[in-house]
């Protein structure tokens, strides 16, 4: 028996197959959990940031973005926050006291 009489079977049956891995890839990249999506920054206290400490209590974001600019011409890593307490100016304990040597000036 020859397979070529059956021969327009195979193009839907791999376009199925596609489908079914498509739909199968898409559950998984958005089931709750599996999400390789970053999820939306939650507020927490100054505290809360791991190694990373507060260094400066910015008004508003601009001011920030100003300050943080500043500290990355001087080679300090630092990112803004937003806390439970307000904007915060972060950096590494390591770069606290550099950091606030090139804030004040």
């Amino acid at each position: 028996m020859s397979l070529d009489g059956y021969s327009f079977l195979w193009a839907p049956a791999l376009a199925f197959v596609a489908v079914v891995g498509l739909i199968a890839v898409l559950r998984w990249g958005f089931s709750s959990g599996g999400s390789l999506i970053a999820r939306p920054a939650k507020k927490g206290p100054s505290g809360s940031y791991g190694l990373l400490v507060a260094v400066a209590e910015p008004t508003d974001a601009s001011a920030g973005e100003r300050a943080r600019s500043r500290l990355q011409a001087a080679g300090i890593r630092a990112t803004l926050a937003q806390t439970d307490d307000g904007l915060r100016l972060m950096v590494f304990d390591g770069d606290l006291d550099q950091a606030r040597r090139v804030l004040r000036g």
